[in-house]
């Protein structure tokens, strides 16, 4: 039984999509989608970055170290899910 809770809580986490885990994990109390608050827009960030999914990896580093952005919580792939989400906005 525990083996399936476990397979069944991975899969859901595995089917939240970016703008999910934006929300879950607290990004839009500083990212809104249109407007900047604390921090810039997704639609400046994606604007920024025009989908160029190659600095993911950088981006999703830097939350994790806590360097140029507050340290963030999180998978690698809820966060790289999320960032992928915030470069593709528009």
């Amino acid at each position: 039984m525990k083996a399936l809770c476990f397979v069944l809580a991975i899969f859901a986490s595995s089917a939240a999509t970016g703008q999910e885990i934006l929300r879950a994990r607290g990004c839009t109390n500083c990212h809104d989608a249109d407007k900047r608050k604390v921090g810039p827009s997704l639609r400046d960030i994606g604007a920024r970055y025009k989908g160029d999914k190659s600095k993911v990896s950088d981006i999703v580093a830097r939350m994790k170290e806590g360097k140029g952005h507050p340290k963030v919580a999180g998978s690698d792939a809820e966060l790289q899910a999320a960032v992928e989400a915030a470069v593709s906005a528009k």
